[in-house]
């Protein structure tokens, strides 16, 4: 059986203010022991639609850098990028790329463009495939995703406080429709953009839409389990 290390983290988060989420997202890292760490969506920014745009060299990255580095890890990560979009930083030892463009931004974030189509990115031979809050509720990105070939469905979300059992309900049914492994990251506590209150409960889910691991709805807390898939799972 393969196997891989999951979180779904939900820092403290300062709005606007990269450099501080940074550091926050590198503690996140070294503390969670996992070879992949999610984050929720604008999570370096906090979710702030007019904040600045970040490129993938900005040096205030640096110290989720050195701690990717030195753990071995993988973030997934949430920021605005050029174009614009709202979009999701693979960021490693070697730095930060992006990954992902939200193909599906609410109305309510213009002018945020969609992104142009669903992706996956390839984790010790674990093929992710990855979204960003609202595309989580629209059916056709889950099976368009799931159509290039996945064992895990990954994303970042923001959802108010009262809506985690929203969140969850999502996360069952594309896991049982498309026998997937399903991990959210969801914001906790404020983060901005009117989001006072946030949901937490970030969580990762089986193939069979059971509960592997579920955070709590406080700012700091995180969710870690092992996925395991067995090696004949099919494509």
């Amino acid at each position: 059986m393969r196997s891989l290390i999951v979180a779904v983290a939900q820092p403290h988060v300062v709005p606007l203010d990269v450099a501080a989420n940074a550091n926050s997202h590198a503690a996140a890292v070294r503390a969670a022991k996992s070879r992949v760490v999610i984050f929720p969506e604008l999570s370096l920014t906090g979710y702030e639609l007019d904040a600045p745009l970040l490129g993938e060299d900005d040096r205030r990255l640096a110290p989720l850098i050195d701690a990717c580095a030195a753990t071995g890890t993988i973030a997934l990560a949430g920021a605005p990028v050029a174009g614009p979009y709202i979009a999701m930083l693979a960021i490693d030892g070697d730095g930060a790329r992006i990954v992902y463009r939200k193909q599906h931004p609410h109305s309510s974030e213009a002018p945020f463009r969609p992104g142009p189509g669903p992706e996956v990115i390839e984790v010790d031979g674990w093929r992710l495939g990855l979204a960003i809050c609202r595309d989580t509720r629209i059916g056709e990105h889950a099976g368009d995703t799931a159509a290039l070939g996945i064992d895990a469905y990954v994303g970042g979300t923001v959802d108010h406080q009262g809506d985690e059992a929203v969140l969850a309900d999502r996360a069952r049914l594309i896991s049982t429709t498309h026998g997937v492994w399903v991990a959210f990251a969801s914001f906790a506590g404020p983060t901005g953009g009117g989001f006072d209150r946030t949901a937490g409960r970030s969580g990762i889910w089986t193939p069979q839409g059971s509960v592997a691991a579920r955070a709590g709805r406080t700012p700091g807390e995180m969710a870690r389990a092992t996925l395991v898939q067995e090696p004949a799972h099919s494509r």
